[in-house]
């Protein structure tokens, strides 16, 4: 046995440091956290734990295929590298010859967090005048809301947590999708913290709660203009802080006076006295920790949401203690210098198209256009549309288009595959080298490969080099390889070399020790928390969002329902769907339903339900509870569509409706009607 290390590519916070255990043959026995890692801290999730069951599974492709057969059949031949290669070249021509360049939309996210092996795809577009992508799917919200008031991603480190007297996780399940948060949770509460979990869902997080907040979906900003009364009015408020560190104003302070516990109860469902009680905690507690996740965000008045929330350790104070503060994410941390991989130096002046409408854009929305060509030819890497992307009906009928041709590059036959003309086999990212940095903690990493290519699988860089090279691209990251980029990268910015960081196994990227804490100054321009944001500062979309906190209403209240389509322990996304020990645990797809709900429905445990909305109607099985508040049905995970019982994803019920004030998909935001199936 050999333990060799590498470091976890998946979109999660974490980028956790590993240690791969494998065999004589170099396969991989298990994977564990790197002990040594301060952020990692020997923990992994089991998802990860297990990863042998994912590459070294016996359905990962191994060879390219060509379609034969009707798209989305699942119909393929194997073909050699020269052949997939030529065709896509042979199409790609033809598609721009009718058209012009902007009909090819290469399409890729966060399959990968490494940076190469990710965001080569931006320099392949931009040598060859491709449409833009504008990465809309996950993050924009959340960091137009970091944005509007800290000024950047940047928040306490996670790491202080275990000096904390009061943690409030808002709106996020770590139990499920952070379980490096839950191990520094733990460590305060053996010193005696307290744990308060704010979420429509009483999942497994807040099962561990000492104080659990059941607030409707959307109307979080209500709960904290409130607990934000409380403080103003109970004296419990940092006037120095707010004076020194903040743009708080009297009129914004007689605004907010008025936004009590009786008003917010109305609101958020919860009682006063909850409510109050949580404000006098939380104000009376100097080393309180606020950790936010970015599924909070996904609704339609998301953005504004995370503002407020981040408003309250500008009220209480909380910003100076060790300990205490505010993280949604630390990512602004990092500087690295992406010209080489994005190819920034090359001019471009083509269309971006929004991913989260990707549905609208295949089916020829005119505004999802931006009033230009249709698409026609496509590559995909690191994504898979036809399940993760909102309106799913779309997306598929975009997909099946006999004028579109599809390329995927994929390590599994993925429901976006089964769609595709070409699919070429992707490496793992224990196969191929990159660098990572992260959003929850700050130490950049890079990685080697610690197994051989699996079957004749080659790296994102690798593809995307053959086709610029073929295509006739000219960026000089595609006559390097993909170690020498890093290399290139890590000079630019400052970092150590590549061997080196390699030998070090990760290194702080903080400029200076507790740069991330904002103890002393915030990064907006005049270094100020803004309770007045100026929203154009972080997007276009601004003629509605309000000047200051408060509760903005704007969700789908169309059907009686509100669905939470939340991640699933054992999935990351559409990650993970594949491998025997997660969907054994997983079992299927269910709608948590409550009781009274239920009853009301004429529903009852293990029956066939419907969930529907004008977009379409999604089966799959009911899962009555009480740990969803009455009203919201809750769906775990991004499960293939062909595990539910119609064949169609929960994604069918999500909407691409731009959010306020930087694009992003309201995934959290749906109202559905429920009935049996």
């Amino acid at each position: 046995m050999t333990i060799e290390r590498s470091v976890c590519p998946h979109d999660c916070p974490g980028a956790c440091a590993l240690e791969v255990e494998l065999s004589s043959e170099r396969r991989v026995v298990r994977i564990r956290g790197a002990k040594e890692m301060p952020y990692t801290d020997g923990v992994i999730c089991a998802k990860v734990g297990r990863y042998e069951e994912r590459v070294h599974h016996p359905e990962r492709l191994t060879k390219p295929l060509v379609r034969t057969g009707v798209k989305g059949e699942g119909g393929f031949r194997e073909a050699s590298w020269d052949e997939a290669l030529d065709r896509i070249v042979v199409a790609f021509q033809a598609a721009v010859a009718k058209h012009g360049p902007e009909t090819v939309w290469p399409y890729f996210y966060a399959g990968t967090m490494g940076h190469v092996q990710r965001d080569s795809m931006q320099a392949f577009t931009r040598s060859l005048g491709y449409s833009g992508l504008e990465q809309t799917i996950c993050s924009s919200i959340g960091k137009a809301g970091l944005e509007a008031g800290i000024g950047g991603a940047f928040g306490t480190d996670a790491r202080e947590m275990p000096e904390s007297e009061l943690i409030v996780v808002w709106g996020m399940n770590p139990v499920f999708t952070q379980v490096n948060v839950m191990s520094w949770i733990t460590k305060a509460r053996d010193r005696g913290a307290k744990l308060v979990v704010i979420d429509p869902h009483r999942s497994a997080t807040a099962e561990k709660a000492d104080i659990y907040l059941p607030v409707r979906p959307g109307t979080d900003d209500a709960l904290a203009c409130a607990v934000m009364q409380v403080l103003l009015s109970e004296g419990q408020a940092d006037r120095a802080f707010l004076q020194e560190r903040t743009d708080f104003s009297p009129e914004l302070e007689a605004h907010l006076l008025t936004r009590t516990p009786e008003w917010a109860a109305e609101i958020t469902g919860l009682s006063t006295e909850e409510i109050r009680n949580f404000a006098r905690l939380y104000g009376a507690t100097r080393k309180s920790f606020i950790r936010v996740g970015y599924g909070f965000t996904r609704s339609r008045n998301g953005a504004f949401r995370l503002h407020t929330v981040s408003c309250l350790p500008s009220i209480s104070g909380a910003w100076r203690e060790r300990g205490g503060g505010f993280l949604a994410a630390s990512g602004g941390v990092f500087h690295l210098n992406k010209t080489l991989i994005y190819g920034s130096d090359i001019p471009y002046t083509a269309r971006k198209l929004d991913m989260s409408q990707i549905g609208r854009v295949l089916t020829g929305d005119v505004e999802a256009l931006r009033e230009g060509p249709p698409v026609t030819a496509m590559i995909v890497q690191s994504s898979n549309p036809a399940v993760v992307a909102p309106e799913q009906n779309r997306v598929v009928a975009g997909l099946a288009r006999d004028d579109l041709f599809l390329c995927v590059h994929e390590q599994f036959m993925t429901d976006t595959a089964r769609y595709a003309d070409v699919v070429l086999p992707a490496t793992t990212f224990l196969e191929h080298p990159d660098i990572y940095t992260s959003y929850g903690h700050t130490f950049l990493q890079v990685a080697k490969p610690v197994i051989p290519v699996h079957g004749e699988a080659r790296t994102n860089h690798e593809v995307l080099t053959a086709l610029a090279t073929r295509l006739g691209g000219r960026c000089r990251s595609f006559t390097m390889t993909a170690w020498e980029v890093i290399e290139e990268t890590l000079r630019a910015s400052g970092y150590p070399d590549g061997d080196t960081l390699y030998a070090m196994r990760w290194y702080d990227a903080q400029a200076e020790p507790g740069q991330v804490n904002l103890r002393q100054s915030f990064p907006s321009e005049d270094g100020r928390f803004h309770f007045h944001p100026d929203w154009t500062q972080a997007g276009t979309m601004v003629q509605s969002l309000p000047s200051r906190p408060d509760h903005w209403s704007t969700m789908d209240t169309v059907h009686p329902f509100r669905l939470v389509p939340g991640p699933a322990r054992n999935f990351l996304n559409s990650t993970f769907t594949e491998t025997p020990t997660s969907c054994r645990k997983q079992h299927r797809p269910t709608a948590k339903i409550h009781p009274e709900d239920a009853q009301r429905v004429g529903v009852e445990e293990g029956d066939r339900v419907l969930l529907g909305n004008d977009q379409g109607q999604v089966g799959l099985h009911a899962e009555i509870t009480e740990n969803v508040r009455l009203g919201v049905i809750v769906v775990e995970s991004v499960w293939p569509s062909a595990a539910f019982v119609e064949g169609h994803g929960i994604n069918v019920l999500t909407s691409a409706d731009p959010v306020a004030p930087a694009g992003g998909a309201p995934f959290h935001d749906t109202s559905v009607w429920l009935k049996r199936g």
